[in-house]
């Protein structure tokens, strides 16, 4: 083995490991990839950068752009909510009219045909909510249609060349190797046999392994109650006559903020107020429902948590030979400009306590944590040195010291309190004490046993006994002392179904392929304030959370389960980083230019069939076409572009050429012929098939496919058969993508609406992947025969 194959297979090894661990984003991954490549002379510069100017790469992002054209202008939604609505057509023979095996095949069939043509992810997202919608109307599960929807786009994605980017990256390492590319229609032979032979085994085998998510009997929605088991976590607050609650709103009583608590609905004088909003204020005598954990409210009840010891603290109590008081600007070009301290995590980031700011000649002391940031802002902030040295280091920050701390007035809202032995806080964080993100007071040192310990961390715990230096209001802190208040009632709580009327109601919601807000959570979103709607629960990975919401940082493939004014949902359905799942709130698509999309489609598809240009220039072509003709504007455009797959393939594209270059693929390939070689093409045919699924199930499906294409062609080589069997083969398994949820982002988009778990995919997907092997390995060499 030479030295070049060795840094090439390490560096393969390295970058599998960071795919599988997802410590980095695959993205980033690439490129790194990239960069080693270039620094190690694996590859010329010209060589690490050609996967930018690649001809597959070009036409991975142009198709993103056609694919969200059509979905757009709503064509390829009314194709699928037509012909899905043809499941219950009287025409149709008995077997297939109206049953569920019948809605599989027309759903199966309708995903397959429009990602023959369309991005699979895309085609998922844009028949979801038609999915859904028909499976409430016929009374059936949607965890029993929404798995073969996403089945059915990977399967239909098999039978063209624009179908999924592996069939186009194989074809250009086909070209790349001197031979002949794959064109538009040559894998429609094998993949619709492939695609045809799924669908029977999902009518047949496949739809009785699926879990059955139960519908309530009196309604076509969905038993949420049951579903997200919100029963347990439905009680009603009472507030007393003289509750010192009563005349504050429900934004300044923080029962959200600091319980963690969504207030339902308010029952006054015999009226119910469904959905009531953060101005609405709360009155003696109110009795509120509220959803969450009911333990949060009673362990205040009968506790003096804080006892205030003193309001007037000096200045000199901040500071130490370890701890200093700086002012901090933020440079013009900082990346911390319009976000607030609470989206930044400031304290966790940076290790300081910002205590006031200065704007614009006005000194604010109070709500800085959602107060966004601009360039001529100066914070002062209270921290270790180190910390404040790393600031100093930092280009988003300007450092200077502290000369008149007078100005800032910090006398007025510094005290202390002392914790008492039977304190609901004894024990735990300052993080989980929540005396900062719910009540807008920062603890500034904590005095214990003769000691102070200045600038603690959100991981200190309080202990009995301790004296908090605090800095804020302290009306914030009797506001806590009124949550002590409240009376929770025994009796059963109202049915969820009754806090549902014309105005108000419920809706599921799911991350879109699009969004930009994965990683984020609800607080950093503001989303409550936004968007006017209560996020009741959260669907993930086959559990429900229903506490701690506001700081869960959102998944995709999360099912978020949301409350309010249904107004709020039209709003929200326009976002284009969610997508509801009622045809009724989401977002009208430009139905007036659905003819100009077709007939750009069309034109693409015929230039790229009759061979009139090359594939990358038809696809950008349409792509401009596309928003010329006002199908798309350019912001939506970008959106649509998976840039995260364009930097994956261009950064993983010089590898392949390392692997080819160095002798590394042919190195594996004969490792693989040795293994399997003896017994026949066939057996090999299937060792490439199952390894390269395997490897799609933890490894991007795009970077796979560019690894695995130079092996499949030494491999051909070694035994004297055809290339483009083994390329097929490649391709096909490489988007055989049904054994996990995290293989393809299509299982993850629909995981949390169905109520999946990850073994639901597992049972049905490995009986279907065995059988697409054999499938494959039958029809591929009846169209490509392995000895031309």
């Amino acid at each position: 083995m030479t030295p070049e194959i060795t840094l090439t297979l390490a560096i393969l090894a390295v970058a599998a490991a960071l795919f599988v661990t997802e410590r980095l984003r695959v993205d980033a991954v690439a490129l790194l990839v990239l960069i080693s490549l270039a620094l190690t002379g694996l590859v010329t510069p010209a060589e690490a950068l050609s996967g930018f100017s690649n001809p597959a790469v070009v036409t991975v992002w142009a198709m993103f752009v056609l694919s969200g054209g059509l979905s757009r202008t709503g064509v390829a939604n009314r194709i699928g909510r037509q012909v899905l609505h043809l499941a219950g057509h009287p025409l149709l023979p008995p077997p297939v009219r109206g049953g569920e095996g019948g809605l599989v095949v027309v759903i199966m069939l309708t995903a397959g045909v429009l990602s023959a043509f369309m991005n699979n992810v895309a085609v998922t997202a844009m028949l979801l909510p038609v999915v859904v919608d028909i499976a409430w109307r016929t009374g059936r599960p949607p965890s029993k249609l929404l798995i073969p929807l996403a089945f059915g786009s990977l399967l239909g994605g098999l039978s063209t060349l624009i179908g999924t980017p592996p069939n186009l990256l194989v074809s250009v390492a086909l070209h790349d190797h001197g031979l002949r590319p794959f064109q538009l229609f040559d894998y429609t032979p094998v993949g619709l046999v492939v695609m045809l032979a799924g669908v029977a085994y999902m009518v047949l085998v496949g739809r009785h392994l699926l879990p059955r998510r139960e519908l309530a009997r009196e309604s076509l929605l969905p038993d949420w109650r049951q579903f997200y088991d919100l029963g347990e976590r439905l009680f009603v607050v009472r507030v007393p006559p003289d509750a010192a609650l009563a005349g504050q709103s429900l934004a300044q009583s923080r029962l959200g903020a600091a319980l963690g608590l969504n207030v339902v609905s308010i029952i006054r004088n015999r009226q119910t107020l469904l959905s009531p909003g953060n101005d609405e204020v709360i009155r003696a005598d109110d009795r509120l429902l509220v959803e969450g954990r009911s333990d949060r409210l009673t362990e205040l009840v009968g506790r003096q948590n804080l006892i205030v010891e003193t309001e007037e603290v000096g200045i000199e109590d901040l500071i130490s030979a370890e701890i200093d008081l700086v002012e901090v600007g933020l440079s013009p070009r900082s990346e911390l400009l319009g976000q607030t301290l609470r989206q930044i995590d400031f304290r966790r980031r940076f290790g300081v306590n910002v205590l006031a700011l200065w704007r614009d000649g006005v000194l604010q002391r109070t709500n800085l944590q959602d107060t966004p940031l601009r360039s001529d802002d100066t914070l002062l902030c209270q921290g270790h040195r180190a910390q404040i040295d790393s600031m100093r280091a930092d280009p988003d920050f300007i450092v200077s010291d502290v000369e008149v701390s007078e100005v800032y007035r910090l006398h007025e809202r510094l005290f202390a309190v002392r914790v008492p032995e039977d304190s609901a806080v004894v024990g735990k964080t300052l993080a989980e004490s929540r005396l900062g993100d719910a009540f807008g007071l920062t603890v500034l040192a904590i005095h214990r046993g003769g000691t102070v310990h200045l600038v603690p961390g959100p991981e200190d715990r309080l202990e009995a006994g301790d004296t908090l230096l605090v800095e804020g209001k302290i009306e914030d802190l009797r506001t806590l002392h009124g949550l002590q208040d409240l009376e929770i009632e025994r009796q059963p709580p109202p049915e969820l179904r009754d806090l549902e009327s014309e105005r108000v109601g419920l809706v599921e919601a799911v991350l879109s392929p699009h969004t930009t807000l994965v990683g984020k959570t609800l607080r950093q979103l503001d989303f409550r304030e936004k968007y006017g709607l209560s996020v009741l629960a959260i669907w993930r990975q086959g559990r429900a959370y229903r506490s701690d919401l506001r700081d869960m940082a959102l998944r995709f493939g999360d099912a978020l389960l949301l409350y309010g004014p249904r107004e709020k949902f039209k709003v929200l359905g326009r976002e284009p980083d969610f997508l509801l799942l009622a045809r009724e709130v989401q977002e009208a698509p430009r139905l007036n230019k659905a003819p100009l999309a077709v007939l750009v489609m069309v034109a693409v598809l015929l230039t790229i069939a009759l061979g009139w240009l090359p594939i990358s220039i038809a696809a950008v072509t349409g792509a401009t076409l596309m928003v010329l003709t006002g199908c798309l504007n350019m912001e939506e455009a970008h959106r649509f572009i998976e840039w995260k797959v364009v930097f994956l393939i261009a950064g993983m594209l010089p590898l392949s050429i390392a692997m080819e270059q160095s002798g590394a693929a042919h190195l594996l390939a004969e490792s693989i012929v040795a293994v399997v070689g003896r017994l026949g093409p066939t057996a090999v045919l299937a060792g490439l098939f199952v390894v390269t699924s395997l490897a799609a199930q933890v490894i991007p499906t795009h970077a796979v496919a560019v690894l695995m294409a130079p092996i499949a062609f030494n491999t051909a080589s070694n035994l004297g058969i055809s290339p483009y069997a083994s390329a097929m083969v490649v391709a096909l398994s490489t988007s055989a993508s049904f054994l996990s949820p995290v293989g393809h982002p299509a299982n993850v988009l629909i995981m949390g609406p169905g109520g999946y778990r990850f073994t639901d995919y597992t049972k049905v997907g490995v009986p279907l992947t065995l059988m697409v092997l054999l499938v494959v390995l039958l029809v591929v060499p009846f169209f490509w025969p392995l000895f031309p």
